[in-house]
């Protein structure tokens, strides 16, 4: 029977420790570093022969050297004999590249997705992508858990009037699935905002579809990069009459002039998750918070792994709640994948 090995890539090291700690489990020992000619080098330093290697790196930072990093070591296993080779991907690189939008436009999701498994990728464990669909620009197993219950719960234990609350997605693509789940399962309206873009990161015009006056609203999105597109929605719920605006999201990236359009805005907070580091921009603004309770944690990592690799997790009964759903409606935190 093969043992699990984890290793951690250069993205997000708290986040592969922290999951190593809740597995009981040490990271394995894997050198990256990269020559004079910014080529990337890694070593992995113990034998994967016969071995369930999962690999965390997740898609932020320097994105594209991250990546590459996570190919090289996909691969290093594979040819070094491992039996499975998981990537655990907690934000997706390129996920809004994923559909031909205009003339001789990539479609650069699917391009990830086929060097993922060219490199050897058996698995693909990732949180809340972008698009659903990117899930079948793979030939294997894919798990795209979700941060709604992590929601939920920030919700019910943050915001003291949340059930005169409204759920509003900054875009009409999130509307149709993430929102509505979200404004059904607390019993509350939802509403969305219909943008429109002169390019990329630059919203041109906001119309709000619903009626937000006297509510507290929480805008909910998988990602938000400049923030161009939730300040200004937290500014069209202002005027349209909301108490109070909060942002929730899977995806912080902030990058560019977020943090400043975050601090020069009305939220009360932005909540995230911990699918990308965090701390130094939490320096810098007040306003953005973790999911403390509700993090990425290795529990939804877990749901995924097969009886064979961690048999104990499935004797243990303190994680049956993990795979019940309260109602029919609800969706599960994880994929059974037995």
């Amino acid at each position: 029977m093969p043992n699990i090995v984890l290793f951690s890539g250069s993205s997000h090291q708290d986040l592969s420790q922290r999951v190593a700690d809740r597995l009981g489990l040490e990271l394995g020992k894997v050198i990256t570093k990269k020559f004079s000619n910014q080529e990337t080098s890694v070593e992995i330093g113990e034998s994967v022969r016969g071995e369930d290697v999962y690999i965390i790196q997740s898609g932020c930072g320097e994105i594209n050297d991250n990546l590459m990093e996570l190919l090289i070591m996909i691969n290093a296993c594979k040819i070094a004999s491992s039996s499975r080779v998981t990537a655990v991907i907690p934000c997706f690189p390129y996920a809004r590249q994923d559909k031909k939008d205009k003339s001789r436009a990539p479609i650069s999701a699917k391009l990830v997705a086929n060097m993922l498994s060219v490199a050897g990728a058996d698995h693909i464990i990732t949180m809340d992508l972008h698009a659903s669909q990117i899930q079948g620009f793979f030939d294997i197993p894919v798990d795209n858990l979700y941060a709604e219950p992590a929601v939920l719960q920030w919700i019910r234990e943050n915001i003291t009037d949340w059930k005169n609350c409204i759920i509003v997605s900054p875009d009409a693509g999130g509307a149709k699935s993430r929102v509505t789940s979200i404004a059904d399962r607390l019993n509350v309206e939802f509403a969305l905002i219909h943008k429109e873009r002169k390019k990329a990161n630059e919203v041109d015009r906001m119309v709000l579809v619903g009626d937000v006056k006297d509510r507290v609203a929480i805008l909910v999105d998988d990602m938000a990069d400049t923030c161009g597109t939730i300040c200004h929605a937290a500014d069209k719920l202002l005027s349209a009459g909301a108490t109070k605006v909060y942002a929730i999201l899977t995806h912080g990236i902030f990058s560019g002039p977020a943090i400043s359009r975050i601090n020069n805005a009305a939220f009360e907070a932005v909540v995230v998750t911990n699918t990308i580091p965090q701390e130094d921009k939490m320096k810098h603004c007040s306003k953005i918070q973790h999911c403390k309770k509700t993090n990425l944690r290795s529990e939804l990592f877990m749901l995924s792994l097969p009886r064979r690799s961690y048999p104990a997790l499935h004797v243990n009964r303190t994680k049956a709640s993990l795979f019940q759903r309260t109602s029919n409606s609800d969706p599960y935190v994880g994929h059974e994948l037995w």
